[in-house]
Order: structure tokens, then sequence, then C-alpha cells
């Protein structure tokens, strides 16, 4: 049975089995040494030359080839103990050494921490650039983070919900990443920005409180803190007015960071609260940094940032546009909706702000379809679109829909700043690159002939100028 490096520790006088990657080899003169490498951690090996059959076949051994080695545990003797490293107290005498599988010399340093390196050799061997400890550690951080809001989401009566990935394309703020229906030639899926309508229908189902740690996609462009594809937390909450989904989240992040990041500390609780009005007129953002010290990365100054506008002038498209998005609740509107007050309308929007960077954002849904069909009318849309639209959505209102809210924080930027990192690629597995692509898979890539003529696609080729 194998032994992992850190139970090794344990085992002084027994004889154990261990399999892993070689990480360093040493010859100090008949005797070779290497640090054997798995997911938690290095142990020393020694062969001596009382087995010069073993002794010869480790002579052969190099850097990241990987190996199944049985030996003894046998404590080290004073004077050359690590401690350095967890198992620094022992070293395992081999008595049998295995070569799973030899591997070429990596492009680059795997030992270092990786930020010397382009991203363009980084990305296209992602493989290689993961086993570095600390990536590693992000990843393991990142199961970490999502297991304990599942765990504390569960005790507080939430379920977790799947929903759909082929879903519709709706208008939402950016634009969709389509697919293609081979069974309905000429109509198209749109994977989701975020799954918004889906969680709303959930509450007229009546589950009332909801989470998913959901995957979104948007078609836009990228930047350090954003990528095609993301990650976030999404809550929804039936019977629930703002406050109680701000207490929700900070007392959600407070115990995160308690449990899982104690060297972190947080500037103030309860966390900030500003109106959209008061932090553009202090900070001249909607995002302020409220660290009191910006150069320490173990301080966290949270914040929400409420009472947004709910609709913004799109003067290039010469009409309105929803700040946060359509189905955000009017906040206290005492005249008729329409254009011409547009710009004296606020919203139940609250963003969630961390260190200078929107980590969520969320609101009070409208769960009333006349009002709703009145602001995608203000947005621009015939009532002929809104229905084909989300006809969906305002025939389930009839039903006896609850009023509900909820919020969305992003799972990837979160842990970009608690690993004090300098963007979200490094807490995701396999990111893309700066322009979307994926370098490891070569993705996008061309469709066959054969594939295309299966969907009904024909590809127009750019002229050349």
């Amino acid at each position: 049975m194998r032994t992992l490096t850190k139970d090794a520790i344990n085992k002084i006088g027994e004889t154990v089995s261990l399999m892993g990657w070689v990480n360093v080899r040493r010859d100090h003169g008949k005797l070779i040494f290497i640090d054997l490498r798995d997911r938690w951690g290095i142990v020393q090996i020694v062969f001596n030359p009382k087995n010069k059959e073993l002794l010869g076949l480790a002579d052969k051994l190099r850097p990241e080839w990987v190996v199944k080695i049985e030996g003894v545990v046998k404590e080290r003797p004073e004077g050359m103990k690590n401690a350095d490293i967890a198992t620094g107290n022992i070293e395992i005498e081999a008595i049998k050494l295995e070569i799973l599988a030899e591997a070429k010399t990596p492009l680059f340093d795997i030992a270092s921490d990786g930020y010397e390196i382009g991203e363009e050799s980084r990305l296209k061997y992602r493989y290689l650039d993961l086993r570095r400890p600390r990536l590693l550690k992000n990843l393991t951080m990142r199961d970490k983070t999502i297991a304990f809001i599942r765990d504390w989401l569960h005790k507080k009566d939430f379920i977790e919900i799947e929903t759909p990935i082929l879903t519709k394309s709706t208008p939402e703020g950016a634009r969709d990443y389509v697919v293609p229906s081979r069974l309905h030639a000429g109509k198209f899926y749109a994977l989701p920005q975020s799954p918004q309508q889906y969680k709303q229908l959930l509450m007229v189902a009546g589950v009332e409180r909801y989470f998913q740690i959901a995957r979104c996609f948007r078609d836009e462009d990228t930047r350090g803190d954003r990528q095609p594809e993301f990650t976030q937390l999404d809550i929804e909450m039936s019977f629930a007015e703002e406050e109680e989904i701000l207490n929700l989240t900070e007392n959600l992040f407070t115990d995160l960071v308690r449990n899982l990041f104690p060297e972190k500390r947080i500037t103030q609780s309860p966390f900030s609260k500003f109106t959209y009005k008061e932090t553009m007129e202090k900070y001249d953002t909607d995002k302020p940094d409220l660290r009191k010290d910006k150069n320490n990365p173990n301080e966290l100054a949270f914040a929400f940032i409420v009472d947004f506008p709910m609709f913004e002038w799109k003067a290039t498209e010469k009409r309105w546009d929803a700040v946060h998005h359509p189905f955000t609740k009017i906040k206290n509107f005492q005249e008729e909706i329409s254009e011409k007050n547009a710009e004296k309308l606020s919203a139940l929007q609250y963003d969630f702000v961390l260190n200078g960077y929107e980590i969520g954002g969320g609101s009070i849904r409208e769960h009333n379809p006349e009002i709703l069909e009145k602001v995608f009318e203000i947005m621009g849309n015939e009532k002929e679109d809104i229905r084909r639209q989300f006809g969906h959505l305002l025939e389930a209102f009839k039903y006896g829909v609850p009023p509900h809210g909820g919020i969305a924080p992003g799972i990837d930027r979160l842990l970009m700043i608690l690993q004090n990192e300098p963007n979200i690629r490094e807490v995701i597995a396999f990111p893309k690159t700066g322009d979307g692509r994926d370098l490891m898979m070569d993705s996008p890539s061309e469709l066959s002939v054969g594939q295309l003529k299966e969907l009904r696609i024909k590809i127009e080729k750019q002229k050349e100028k």
C-alpha cells in the first residue's frame, strides 16, 4: 500500500512504499540522494552502495521522472536534520526502485514561484507550471474555500442546485458565447453569463434558499481580473430584504477569513457601507480601496456599495440601459416609470468590494411582471421582442412569485486577493490568455468541413485588403 510523504514521519523503523516525482538528485561520493515529491510534500531518499544494482539504477534518475520506491524509514542523525521541511527529521533508505515513467527536461524552472517566466510558456505547458508549490497551494486553498462555503450555506438551509449550461441568448450586458444546434438547424444555444433567470425561476418554484458554485461565460475583453469563463458563488433568497442578504454575505466571508486565512486582518467590522453617490463623491470610484495600509498584503477592507442608479444613458446607442441588469427592483419610485424619469430612478442594487476590486454584486429583484416589462421598454425593447426573449419569465411570474433577491461574489477574484496574486490566472487551473486563447489545447480552433456541414454553418473568410 502506498505511503504519502506526509505520513512517513510516523513510520520510523517501518518499510514503506512511496510514489512520486524526482524533485532533486544529488551524488555524494558512493551515496546517491534524491528528494521525492508528491502532492503532500518532499522526503529524502538515500541509495547506499550495499546494493550495486539498485545504486546503478538510481544513477539513471533525472528530475521529474516518476518512480516507486520501497524503503525503511530512519531518523536522521543529529546535525543532519532539515527544519525547513516537514519530513526533515527522517530519510528513507531505499531497498527497491521502479521507474514508472521517464521525463523530458522541463522547459522552465518549476521550483521557482514562476513570476519570472513568460505567460506564453507557462500556459502552453500548464501541467508543468501547476507542479510548482505556489500554484498547488492556490488550487488547494480554492478547494478549501469552496468546501467551506458549501458547508456554511448548507447549515443555513440553502440547497445547491445546478442550472443549465446550454441556455437561451438574452440581452444581459455582455456578449453571449453561442452554441449551434445540430438538431435544430439555424438555431443556437447560449452559454450562461450567469444563472440569473434560472435562480429566479427556482424562487417561483418555492426553493426559497438556493446557491450554486456556478460557471459563467461572457464574450468580453479580458484583463488581469477577468476571464472568458469564470466561477461565482450564486446565492438567491425568497422573502429577503437587502439588509438580510448583506448580513448573510458579511457573516459568511468573515467566518471564511477567520477559519481559512487566519493571517489576514479585516480592517473594519461590520463592513463599511456607502451609497453610490457617497463613494463617487469621496473616492471618485464605486470600488474604493479602504485599506489603512495599502502595502500590507494581509489587510482586507470589505465594503458594500448601495443605492445605484437604475439606468445609465448609452450615448453611442442612444438608449437607456440597466446599470446592473433589468431584473433589479426600482427603489421607492413615486411616479410612473418611463424614459422621462429614467435618470432619477435608483435601484435596490448592491456591490461587494474588497481592496479596490468589485468581488460581487446583487440586487433585490423585480417580481411584478408589469413593472419588469416597463423596464425592458425603457431599455429600447419592443413589446414583441420582450415577449420573445423573456416571455417564459414573465409568464412564470403570474403563478405566485415571492419577493426575492441575491448576490454573486466571484470566486476567482476573491482568491486572487486572498492569495496575494497579481491576477486571477494564478488561481485558476487552466486559464485563458489575455486575448482568450487556450495555448495548451490550441483553442479556439477551426471545425472540420464535415462538422460545419452537419451544423449547416458556412464560414465567410475575411477578404484580404
